[in-house]
């Protein structure tokens, strides 16, 4: 089985060639067979078109697993430092991060 390896193909797209080369590369990996290896900083694009995730920290692996065993709160708190809710993707069922920024997280009005 042949092999490909993609450091970061995404990267400075817009959304639209960004699924694009991703839809791409899913096509090469299931009609021929080709294993594909890459990196993505994108954790909902990794989490969606990803069969298996490898996350690291400080140059370590930290987990490594099918994506809705490995994207969790806790671990994007522990990898990246961010706050967030994880929720099931309503398109793909894979996990889907929502981040809570310090001045987006929404507010019940008092009354």
């Amino acid at each position: 089985m042949a092999s490909r390896r993609f450091d970061e193909p995404t990267t400075f797209l817009d959304i639209t060639y960004q699924v694009e080369i991703l839809d791409l590369l899913t096509d090469l990996n299931r009609k021929q067979g080709t294993t594909i290896v890459m990196v993505l900083h994108d954790i909902n694009l990794s989490a969606r078109y990803a069969s298996h995730i490898f996350a690291l920290a400080g140059g370590k692996l930290v987990a490594e697993g099918e994506p809705s065993q490995v994207i969790t709160s806790s671990l994007v708190k522990d990898v990246f430092g961010l706050d967030c809710t994880v929720i099931e993707d309503p398109v793909s069922g894979s996990p889907l991060v929502i981040p809570k920024g310090r001045y987006h997280v929404h507010h019940e009005a008092t009354p």
